[in-house]
């Protein structure tokens, strides 16, 4: 009993510290926005990925950069309508 008392109370702290580690309350909706988001920056901050899916697709890395962080505004779509 204590053990698992141990692992909800760190689970907790990891999910008040980091954001994408979601909670009880995150919607689907929020955890693969965050999923992608974390995708799109690793592309960004690993310049060699970067640059590997800018030959691959025939852009300037800078253009691709520019995407990829506009991107991250709304990875995936307008967010669900909230019902009441």
């Amino acid at each position: 009993m204590a053990d698992k008392l141990r692992a909800t109370q760190q689970l907790e702290q990891l999910q008040a510290r980091y954001v994408g580690t979601g909670h009880a309350d995150t919607t689907k909706y929020e955890w693969i926005s965050n999923l992608h988001r974390d995708t799109l920056a690793s592309y960004i901050g690993h310049p060699q990925m970067l640059e590997y899916m800018a030959v691959g697709t025939g852009e300037p890395m800078a253009k691709l950069r520019t995407k990829f962080v506009e991107r991250m505004i709304q990875p995936v779509g307008k967010p669900p309508e909230k019902e009441d």
